[in-house]
């Protein structure tokens, strides 16, 4: 009856000591726990723990109930001592008379001035791998025995759940503590969703447009969001930009993107990351630059024309009057600089409306590529024999490549441009060919300039940018015609690159999608 009434108390302690660690989900707190439990469950006086150190596979005092805490600074290899042998083994064991045990060092003692008498150890076990050994030391009114032994195995697996748990629980909180930090870090506002639009998470950025709602319509409200709001919440897709504008009290402009996060078994949408920004000073600045390239282009243009005009006929009238040299010339040189800030005015102007045409307003159908070339090179004839240019090649007649004819006759008539201005021979020399190619039509322009370093290949095509005049020697322009060149085939669905020239110089490849057979 005694056996069973005392199994009925191991069990009852066994029930509470597992409450009890389950309760602890912080590590520290919880090893503390697991020292004064260790004690208890077989009426020891006091307990140690050691865990193994992943980094040393050595053994390591955490905690030792009553001791010095100067022994956490011990170390302990498997097998040696009697931890070392429980740890190796991974078995349980009983000591009740430690100094007739070879394995046994009064070290510890000497160190603390506790005595020893009898231990009881037993492996923590997690997932086949001894991840440390708990120790009770000198049972209180007697040996140890074989029922404490069954036990205190119970207690260490249970420990070892627990640690695991505990450690489990801890790492999560770093790395939640971490992406927090790192989220609100970022400028940006990103939330996660759930299902239904309802707001998970959202670092600082997105908290301030959401207010005291937890939905993401409360972030969006009042605004006209492209897509709308109800299909950009419902969509499928992996990756959905958008655009939300809202114009009174304040004008305001989110620019962002959704993006699914689907159940990995079903495919179902558990959620999705919305990550936006505040663009409305950026678009505000960029009608700024539009409005004001545009203004100064059309304001220039008509007294250019005045100025042009008079100038060519005061030109004229001045070359029929032999006493009238210096005037003539003068003239020439005022007509020649009205004329050369003209053809500036104009390569604004062009640049402008491409910027404002907008995606819709260019319209590819298929061209006569040789008639674009030709016109192009005609428009530029007097400023070709002005620099005393040879400008050559061959363009198939045949090539009907899709695109707009007049917006590719401005590019040729850019690139030819800049490869005489850039080019350092006398007298300087392009070469404009084409050909057909797998599914494209390729324009090629070659000079024989100095080239262009593979560093600043993709930088000519930013706006207002010339390479260093150290390098080409600057000249006139507004460094707009690369970029009007790179616009112009990107809307039409083509490309450009700039080859290095077989013997020197550069190749400025044109490829534009080829037309119906």
């Amino acid at each position: 009856m005694g056996s069973v009434e005392q199994q009925s108390e191991n069990f009852e302690l066994l029930l509470e000591v597992g409450r009890l660690l389950s309760s602890k989900i912080d590590l520290q707190e919880l090893l503390t726990t697991v020292m004064q439990l260790a004690a208890r469950v077989v009426n020891a006086e006091t307990a140690s723990l050691f865990l193994v150190d992943p980094a040393t596979d050595e053994l390591y005092f955490h905690i030792a109930l009553g001791l010095d805490p100067a022994l956490a600074k011990l170390r302990f290899k498997k097998g040696v001592g009697i931890v070392g042998a429980v740890a190796q083994t991974a078995s349980p064991m009983i000591i009740n008379d430690v100094r007739k045990d070879p394995r046994w060092t009064s070290k510890v003692d000497k160190d603390s001035g506790f005595v020893t008498r009898s231990i009881l150890a037993a492996p923590i076990i997690l997932k086949g791998d001894c991840i440390g050994v708990v120790e009770a030391i000198n049972r209180v009114g007697g040996d140890f025995s074989f029922t404490d032994l069954r036990v205190f195995e119970a207690f260490a697996s249970q420990a070892g759940v627990a640690i695991e748990n505990a450690r489990l629980f801890a790492s999560l909180k770093e790395r939640n503590e971490t992406l927090d930090t790192l989220l609100n870090e970022i400028r940006d506002a990103a939330l996660l969703t759930d299902g239904r639009g309802g707001v998970l998470a959202a670092n600082a950025a997105a908290r301030r447009f959401l207010g005291e709602s937890l939905r993401l319509e409360a972030a969006l409200e009042g605004m006209a969001v492209t897509p709308p709001l109800a299909e950009l919440t419902s969509s499928g897709s992996a990756l959905t930009p958008f655009e939300a504008v809202r114009d009174h009290p304040m004008p305001l402009v989110l620019a962002g993107t959704a993006s699914v996060i689907r159940d990995a078994q079903t495919g179902a949408v558990k959620g999705r990351v919305v990550v936006f920004r505040d663009v409305t000073e950026e678009r505000r600045e960029e009608s700024l630059k539009r409005n004001f390239l545009s203004l100064i282009s059309h304001k220039l243009k008509t007294p250019l024309s005045s100025i042009n005009g008079y100038s060519q006929l005061l030109y004229e009238d001045a070359k029929k009057q032999p006493q009238s040299a210096f005037l003539a010339s003068s003239l020439r040189t005022i007509l020649t600089q009205g004329q050369k800030l003209a053809l500036l005015v104009e390569k604004l102007l062009n640049f402008t409306v491409l910027e404002q045409l907008g995606e819709p307003g260019v319209q590819a159908q298929p061209f006569d590529l040789a008639a674009s070339v030709q016109q192009a090179v005609e428009a530029l004839e007097p400023w070709i024999l002005e620099r005393d240019a040879r400008v050559g090649g061959d363009v198939d007649a045949s090539l009907k490549p899709l695109g707009d004819a007049s917006l590719v006759r401005d590019v040729v008539k850019n690139l030819v441009e800049n490869a005489i201005k850039f080019s350092k021979e006398k007298p300087p020399s392009v070469s404009v060919t084409a050909a057909a190619a797998a599914g494209v039509v390729e324009l090629r322009v070659a000079d024989d300039g100095p080239g262009i370093p593979p560093e600043q290949r993709e930088r000519v095509f930013d706006k207002f940018y010339q390479i260093d005049a150290s390098f080409t020697g600057q000249v006139d322009g507004w460094g707009l015609g690369l970029t009007f060149v790179k616009r112009v085939l990107e809307r039409l669905g083509g490309s450009v690159r700039i080859e290095p020239g077989p013997e020197r110089g550069s190749v400025f490849v044109v490829t534009l999608p080829a037309g119906p057979a």
